[in-house]
């Protein structure tokens, strides 16, 4: 929840990121709450009023992913539209000519998205969410230990440049600056 908070706040692609790992972390814990207690929430070193707020955090992701049927895949509802509304800015800058620097960001990008578009089961994804896919993917297989090519890691290099000038250009939209 702290770190969460404060990825919304920083960098909404992290945070997409992170929830999505929270999710996968639920899944793991099979939405039992004492399971998410003894792996999750008790490595929290902070005062009991956090931990209180933490736990709630939890629950309510929990009951949030049952109500919604995403206990086996999918996504929360609020990250869809997070998604979609970062998909939709992104078009906003690539049609607008004078975003140059995030054209050419997203030009170096695209041929690695068409790529990865090309060998994942959703061809329709957009791009945003095409990137994220691979981010994710990317950070699956780190914490697997798998071994990564220098070629993949080149790619999602340029799926990261892409989403983190995004986020930036979302949290001016946000702040009312753009």
């Amino acid at each position: 929840m702290i770190v969460a908070r404060e990825k919304r706040k920083n960098n909404i692609a992290e945070y997409i990121l992170y929830m999505w790992h929270i999710e996968d972390l639920l899944r793991a814990c099979n939405f039992e709450f004492k399971v998410v207690q003894q792996k999750l929430i008790s490595g929290y070193k902070t005062n009991s009023s956090t931990l209180a707020e933490i736990s709630d955090w939890y629950q309510d992701l929990i009951h949030t992913m049952i109500s919604e049927e995403i206990t086996v895949r999918g996504h929360f509802q609020f990250l869809i539209k997070s998604i979609d509304e970062l998909n939709k800015l992104h078009l906003q800058l690539i049609a607008d000519k004078s975003n140059e620097n995030y054209i050419k960001t997203y030009n170096a990008a695209k041929p690695n998205i068409e790529l990865f578009r090309s060998r994942s089961d959703n061809h329709s994804d957009n791009d945003v969410k095409i990137c994220l896919n691979g981010l994710y993917s990317l950070l699956l297989l780190k914490l697997s230990k798998k071994e990564i090519s220098t070629e993949t890691m080149e790619s999602m290099n340029t799926f990261s440049s892409m989403l983190s000038l995004l986020s930036m250009y979302y949290k001016k939209m946000e702040e009312g600056k753009m």
